[in-house]
């Protein structure tokens, strides 16, 4: 059974503290051995990775057979029945509508002074795309990825996506192909990473690598990154519901369970006004539990790592959203919108009991891609800023160098930094003379 907390309980605050600080990540031991992978990677290139995989995947590959072949490809997309493709159109369309519209834009201006300043944004070169394998395998994590990959405009994207004993997803090369990625290596974990990172005789190594994973793919994110870039380190997944009384108990239950049923340390939260809505939406979890294809997975979450918490009223709800940060948040209140403005941290944001997350998951256009751990409290989802940089421009004018060079020598000589005040001095001193050029 999850916890159940309330708030007027005099232990309450000590329980959820208790709550927000439980370790779901994996062993801490992972973190040595990925230090193992990467150098073993680094050190020996495509042997070590071919090595991993069949330790780890149980498949024995070639350099030749790292990535699928096109007819390997061609021959998985055809076994994909026609609705399933359609679907995955329909999701590819919105979720490309939906990111276009995060495009930034150039930006150039003179100040007061005669200067002009700006910046100018560009993609990487090359990303690498992470898709999980193992418990579950998303093409939807091929569509969330590579699509804000190609609105940046960036050239090269490649994907790695793990095949235990030689099987793989259909749908996930489907959503490789319908979005033109072409380079799909079937391998997986720290090996995987490091190989992007790094590269090696086969795989060219890229500029920044997004994807979620597991405890492996995590930990070998968090040790590349400054070699490569990296989108973030995500952890087990988790759903925070805010419901009032005015809901239907089966299907909060559902929303709950579509988060438990990812990961046996995934997070299911429901907070409600209501105590007695609480317990039914408890014995609608029991009940769908007992028929849930997935329940060896989501039983255990929900018993582990659940919570229904009652509080005094929405707006007590809501600053417990913020100190939870939850990576999604559905509002199933009678007015969300007003709900919504009361809350600051959360990776995504469900409005209305017409609004499941699975929605967000697969077809509504943002993206699935979210800060987990609490860490929705300094960080966003997956965007298209992901995959690009910004570059700063200035130009000073013989005018604007008058104007504020004089600041900028005595900023530098008052650091003890005098090659930075001498090369605004020597131009200041020509200009004094009368000369521009």
């Amino acid at each position: 059974m999850p916890q159940f907390l309330t708030t007027r309980d005099a232990d309450f605050d000590a329980r959820f503290a208790a709550l927000l600080d439980m370790k779901r990540e994996d062993s801490p031991d992972v973190d040595d051995v990925v230090a193992g992978i990467i150098a073993d990677v680094r050190a020996r290139g495509d042997a070590a990775v071919i090595e991993l995989t069949e330790r780890f995947d149980r498949l024995t590959l070639t350099p030749e057979t790292l990535a699928f072949s096109a007819e390997e490809i061609a021959d998985a997309v055809a076994q994909v029945p026609a609705e399933e493709r359609a679907a995955l159109e329909l999701a590819a369309e919105r979720i490309r509508a939906y990111h276009v519209r995060q495009m930034p834009e150039d930006a150039r201006w003179t100040d007061p002074d005669g200067a002009t300043l700006g910046w100018r944004w560009g993609p990487v070169a090359a990303a690498g795309l992470y898709v999980p394998g193992g418990l579950a395998s998303y093409p939807s994590s091929v569509l969330m990825n590579a699509i804000p990959a190609q609105v940046a405009g960036v050239e090269r994207l490649t994907i790695c996506a793990p095949t235990p004993d030689g099987v793989a997803n259909p749908l996930v090369l489907l959503a490789a192909q319908l979005l033109g990625v072409d380079t799909i290596y079937r391998i997986g974990g720290a090996q995987a990473i490091a190989a992007m990172a790094y590269g090696t005789e086969t795989i060219e190594a890229v500029d920044k690598i997004t994807g979620p994973g597991n405890a492996f793919v995590a930990a070998a994110k968090r040790r590349v990154f400054g070699k490569v870039g990296i989108d973030m380190i995500a952890g087990p997944s988790e759903i925070l519901v805010i419901a009032d009384r005015d809901n239907d108990p089966d299907w909060i239950a559902t929303d709950l369970l579509s988060q438990a049923e990812h990961d046996e340390s995934a997070q299911s939260i429901l907070i409600t006004d209501n105590a007695a809505f609480g317990r039914a939406v408890a014995q609608a979890v029991e009940t769908q539990l007992e028929t849930l294809p997935r329940a060896a997975i989501a039983g255990p979450s929900w018993r582990d790592y659940g919570a229904i918490i009652v509080a005094d009223s929405l707006d007590q709800a809501a600053t417990l959203s913020d100190r939870i940060a939850p990576e999604h948040l559905e509002l199933c209140v009678a007015d969300p919108d007003a709900l919504f403005e009361k809350i600051t941290h959360a990776g995504a944001v469900f409005l209305g009991q017409w609004t499941p997350e699975a929605i967000g998951d697969y077809i509504g256009g943002p993206n699935h891609v979210l800060p987990t751990a609490r860490s929705a409290r300094f960080s966003s989802g997956l965007n298209v800023l992901d995959f690009m940089k910004k570059t700063t421009v200035a130009r000073m004018t013989p005018e604007a160098l008058k104007a504020i060079g004089p600041a900028a020598e005595i900023l530098a000589i008052s650091e003890g930094l005098g090659a930075h005040a001498a090369s605004v001095r020597a131009r200041l001193d020509r200009l004094n003379r009368g000369e521009e050029r």
